[in-house]
């Protein structure tokens, strides 16, 4: 009996750290980083198209106070609400971090002293980022203005703040695969890079599972509005009879065919695709015309 029990123990021992080990964070390689330079006019563009300062810029900020990257935003969800960190130059934000940190960061949710990030960080899209983007991105954030402002703590209730757990999450959803595959142009791989990697479009517009996975059979089709009322709507081209011209305007001006005009967070996303050249919202509406339709 003893025996077994020691067995028993020793088999458990093992498979728990075979799990922490398989699920502990991962790491770029910095050889993929070695002798890059980043360019702000460039990273500029990337700081638009990944969205930065939709979540991290302080709430009610405008204009150029929204590069004050303070953060404090609250993002409901059905695990709890997260509140986008500062992540300015200041000494509470990433002003000590390396180009391989933010790496890291946006690649696989591996903060500096490596923790797992929760995916409110939307790394599932970001880990498609090319390292030269990164690097333009890396290098843009640090000419943007510094805040001492705290990052306030996640409100998420056990088991959820066991970050541990997350590596077993990663392995399951995490991935740097493209959704969209076939014989494209290279105007949809445009558009597929801005859509499926930077503009992370996916989280917010595709649903998700118990665990908080992407519906990938479901891509862009539609999710309900975490902690509110509505849905985010369906852009595959079985919800959306935009053409692409309509769709870049509203990438543009924000403005929609029925003469409504963009609201709530895709008021965000707006500001954000308008400063993008418009070979780049074209880009975007080229993909989503040439995603697979699901009906509402």
């Amino acid at each position: 009996m003893r025996k077994r029990v020691a067995y028993l123990i020793g088999f458990v021992a093992i498979a728990a750290a075979t799990g922490l080990y398989v699920t502990r964070p991962r790491h770029v390689d910095p050889a993929e980083f070695d002798g890059l330079s980043g360019d702000n006019d460039r990273g500029a563009l990337v700081f638009a198209a990944t969205g930065c300062a939709s979540c991290h810029a302080a709430p009610e900020a405008e204009g150029e106070a929204r590069l004050v990257l303070a953060g404090g935003k609250g993002f409901a969800s059905p695990f709890g609400t997260f509140y986008a960190p500062n992540i300015s130059t200041g000494q509470n934000g990433i002003g000590g971090w390396s180009l391989l940190d933010l790496a890291d960061a946006l690649r696989h949710g591996t903060s500096p002293d490596n923790r797992h990030y929760y995916p409110a960080l939307p790394y599932g899209s970001y880990s498609r980022m090319t390292a030269q983007d990164i690097a333009d991105l890396y290098a843009y954030l640090a000419t943007l203005p510094a805040s001492d402002a705290d990052s306030r703590p996640h409100d998420v209730g056990f088991p959820f703040n066991i970050r541990a757990s997350l590596g077993g999450w990663k392995l399951l959803f995490a991935n740097d695969d493209w959704v969209l595959t076939g014989d494209l142009t290279a105007e949809q791989e445009r558009g597929r890079y801005l859509v499926e990697a930077m503009g992370h479009c996916a989280e917010c517009h595709t649903p998700r599972n118990a665990l908080g996975g992407l519906q990938t059979d479901r891509w862009l089709a539609g999710a309900p509005i975490p902690g509110a009322t509505g849905r985010v709507p369906n852009i595959t081209p079985g919800g959306l009879s935009w053409s692409e011209g309509e769709i870049v305007e509203y990438l543009t001006s924000g403005f929609t065919p029925e003469f409504d005009s963009a609201g709530g967070e895709m008021f965000e996303v707006v500001q954000n695709t308008a400063q993008l050249p418009e070979a780049d919202r074209q880009a975007i509406a080229a993909y989503l015309k040439a995603v697979p339709p699901v009906e509402n």
